[in-house]
């Protein structure tokens, strides 16, 4: 869960995700539960250099589409936001649990 706070200290964020979705075409449906998932996790990512912002960022991106079935590769959500593969792949799963979601098995 979010406070209000975290959407307004995180603004900049949330129009990066929705710059991305953009890009990627992303349905509406994604787009919210991309936000709604950095928003429940970006307090853990204080990073003065904001590089863990940007991490959840993406990750948060890539699980909205996931459970939103409007899913894209791993590749092309980190190209979007400009972070590596690997980035969304060791912490989408946690962002996930973190919702408490299950992230599929495969």
């Amino acid at each position: 869960m979010y406070r209000a706070r975290d959407h307004v200290e995180n603004e900049a964020w949330l129009a990066e995700i929705q710059q991305a979705a953009d890009r990627l075409e992303l349905e509406t449906g994604a787009r919210s539960r991309a936000a709604d998932l950095f928003l429940s996790t970006v307090s853990d990512a204080d990073d003065p250099e904001d590089r863990s912002k940007r991490a959840v960022a993406a990750a948060s991106l890539y699980a909205g589409s996931l459970i939103e079935g409007d899913q894209r590769s791993q590749q092309v959500v980190a190209d979007a936001m400009d972070v590596s593969r690997l980035t969304i792949q060791q912490r989408w799963k946690s962002i996930l649990k973190e919702a408490g979601l299950q992230p599929p098995s495969w």
